[in-house]
């Protein structure tokens, strides 16, 4: 049969189920297992891999020896960090498949991705900075011994930035994947997922 005529057989059961006492009925329902995608994405896997990413960040910008300047690399750091636990955190939550829950989790990721593409950029911008500027001391402790060591502490805080872009750019990624699976869910985002169901009516005996 081809699909023109699938479409007519379609459009005449609705016409006919709409009468009273018509042999076949097709109702358009909601897919129950709609909300049931947003668990393909494994989101407990990957908000347990938000939080633990979040906190290895923090522990190593916190370990790191600050100067002045890096001060707002630190409260940049620090804020994308504690949003992503705080994303991980709903996101695991929203294994319940509660609407409300979901379109928290949906918030918070674009929050995040938005926080991680922000915070790598910040990053990029400032291992291109050090690329030019390595003075550690003033020229008076200019020595051959302190150039020595200033050379190994940016090596070193330069594998530092490099390490927290890596992480910045895995949490954008985690964050659009769970984003994405969150928009298969919620209405707003997709269209209305629903199957047809078709209903026989016993013929009516003879009154």
């Amino acid at each position: 049969m081809a699909d023109g005529e699938i479409e007519n057989t379609i459009s005449s059961s609705l016409n006919t189920g709409s009468g009273t006492g018509a042999a076949v009925e097709v109702k358009f329902e909601k897919n129950p297992i709609h909300t049931q995608k947003y668990l393909e994405a494994e989101p407990k896997a990957l908000g347990v891999t938000q939080i633990m990413l979040s906190l290895f960040v923090m522990s190593i910008v916190f370990c790191t020896p600050l100067e002045e300047q890096m001060y707002f690399m630190t409260f940049k750091s620090s804020l994308c960090s504690l949003t992503s636990i705080v994303a991980g955190s709903v996101a695991i939550a929203a294994q319940n498949l509660h609407l409300p829950t979901l379109k928290a989790c949906l918030g918070m990721q674009i929050v995040v991705c938005v926080l991680s593409a922000f915070c790598f950029m910040s990053s990029l911008s400032l291992l291109g900075l050090y690329m030019y500027t390595t003075a550690c001391w003033e020229d008076y402790h200019n020595t051959t011994l302190g150039n020595d060591m200033c050379d190994r502490l940016w090596n070193i805080i330069e594998h530092v930035i490099g390490i927290e872009m890596l992480m910045y750019l895995t949490q954008f990624a985690i964050s659009a994947t769970l984003a994405g699976f969150c928009c298969k869910v919620i209405q707003c985002c997709t269209v209305r997922n629903s199957v047809p169901v078709i209903m026989l009516n016993a013929p009516r005996g003879p009154q």
